[in-house]
Parts: structure tokens; C-alpha cells; sequence
């Protein structure tokens, strides 16, 4: 490993996946990136987004083994107006659900904070969205900086053929994608001392 932070390469197990399946190559990428961001960048993954999920998903449970219950023990007459409040209740949870997912979660499938060095000022976070269409070879790569300290945001994104970092029988080229989300995370971290 370097010495320098952003230029680390860990040694990964070769990812191998079907080239011809668009969801596959996208999550061995986001996969790493994942892996870029923890190992190498040693940023702490916020796991805050996915909990809110599963909470919303547990209360909407809740409400259906409530009704389940209430009406075993209390036969469907009597338990009639149980059940229709659990069942609007789940509806509006699930709705709220996709309320959540579609404004706050957006399609960040990694956000992490960056610790300041000295530990005085609030961690920077980092969020990662990609994008690829179906029956299509380009990734995009998203990536969002939000300064702890002054709370401004800059984003950079790059698009690129998948087949960049795909050899031909599947096998990520770790080294190859690395380098280039290291140049777009680089170039937001230069932004960043610039002003």
C-alpha cells in the first residue's frame, strides 16, 4: 500500500460477472466503490438512510401482525374496524415509504463521512449515485461533497463504456476503476482548497 491517501490499492479478490447482465456489472461497481471508499479512502460508512428504511418497514409490519393477531383472536365482524385501520395504516406507511426512497434517498447507494484530521470540525460527507440504462454500456458515476464545515455542496460525475474496466471474460480491473473514481474524488477534494 502507498503511503499517500486516495492513491492505496487493496488487494480484492477478482469480481467475475456475467458482462452481458446491465444490474450485475452495475452492482460489482458500486460494490467497489464501496470498497474504494471504506478501504482505501478509510471513510466511515453512514448507515442513516438505510435505517430510516428498515424503520419505516418495521412500523409497516407492525401494523400488519397487529391485524393478524386482532383478528385471530377476534373473528373478522368483530374485528372489522382493526382491520381497516391497520390496513390504511400500512397503506400510509408504505406510501411514506416510497415518499422516502424517491425525495430523501434519492439513488445514493453509499454516503460516508470523511472525519476531519484534527477533530475539531464536523466530518465532510461523501454521496455516491450511479446510473445505467438498460441495454446500455455506459456508467455513470455520480459524486456528491458536502463540506462539514460550511455545509456547501459540489458535485463531479463521470460516464464511461463499463468495458473500461471489464476485461473481455467479465473480470473487474480493479486497478483501472480505481484510478478513475481517485481522479473524481481528487478533483473535488482540489475544488474544495481551491477556495
Amino acid at each position: 500500500m502507498s503511503s499517500e491517501r486516495g492513491e492505496n490499492v487493496v488487494e480484492e479478490e477478482p469480481c467475475k460477472v456475467d458482462k452481458w447482465n446491465g444490474t450485475a456489472v452495475k452492482n460489482a461497481l458500486d460494490d467497489d466503490i464501496r470498497r474504494i471508499f471504506t478501504k482505501v479512502f478509510e471513510y466511515d460508512e453512514n448507515h442513516s438512510l438505510i435505517d430510516n428504511r428498515l424503520r419505516l418497514c418495521s412500523v409497516a409490519c407492525m401494523f400488519a401482525i397487529v391485524a393478524l393477531i386482532y383478528d385471530y383472536l377476534k373473528p373478522f365482524p368483530e374485528s372489522r374496524s382493526v382491520l381497516a385501520f391497520c390496513v390504511l395504516a400500512y397503506f400510509g406507511m408504505m406510501s411514506l415509504l416510497t415518499l422516502y426512497t424517491t425525495m430523501v434517498e434519492k439513488n445514493h447507494f453509499l454516503v460516508t463521512n470523511q472525519k476531519d484530521a484534527a477533530g475539531i470540525d464536523p466530518s465532510d460527507t461523501w454521496c455516491c449515485d450511479s446510473y445505467m440504462k438498460r441495454f446500455d454500456d455506459e456508467y455513470n458515476l455520480v459524486l456528491q461533497f458536502e463540506d462539514g464545515k460550511t455545509k456547501e455542496k459540489r458535485e463531479s460525475s463521470i460516464t464511461k463504456s463499463v468495458g473500461s474496466w471489464f476485461d473481455e471474460n467479465g473480470l473487474l480491473l480493479h486497478e483501472l476503476f480505481q484510478n478513475d473514481v481517485c481522479k473524481l474524488h481528487s478533483s473535488l477534494l482540489a475544488e474544495k482548497k481551491d477556495k
